[in-house]
């Protein structure tokens, strides 16, 4: 018994110090996906999410928006540039909360880690919804 209370303290200090480096390495993450848990550095308790997006209605635009994603462009500026949304405000749509987006588009959201327009985290592929086929990026969660 005493090994399992060794072995228990042991992984919580480790746990802990995984918490506090989060994605500092992939061993790390890969350890914590052994756990069983593999969206660990995306809080699940997030109840509303900072989201951009580029629409496109044809598949073809939407591939050339990945394409210039994938080359380094700014999320925002490529969203000013190809989205067939109204808003033209870089992609922005602001703080949403669960249950106010379509299906599709919410559930990939949700899924997203947080990340800047610079070095966008993006779905890809493109979630296809009603309104077309959307690139999606959260910049916040709470």
């Amino acid at each position: 018994m005493g090994k399992s209370k060794t072995d228990t303290k042991s992984n919580n200090k480790s746990s802990n110090s995984k918490d506090k480096s989060k994605g500092a390495s992939s061993s790390s993450s890969s350890k914590t996906a052994a756990k069983g848990d593999s969206k660990s550095d995306k809080p699940k308790a997030a109840n509303s999410i900072n989201v951009r997006h580029i629409l496109c209605e044809k598949h073809s635009k939407m591939e050339t928006v990945l394409e210039r994603l994938a080359n380094g462009e700014k999320f925002d500026a490529v969203a000013r540039e190809l989205s067939e949304d109204k808003a033209r405000q870089g992609g922005s749509l602001g703080w949403k909360t669960r249950g106010s987006l379509l299906k599709a588009f919410e559930d990939a959201a949700y899924a997203l880690a947080v990340s800047t327009v610079d070095r966008p985290i993006y779905t890809n592929p493109a979630v296809k919804t009603s309104e077309g086929y959307h690139c999606i990026m959260v910049e916040g969660r709470k």
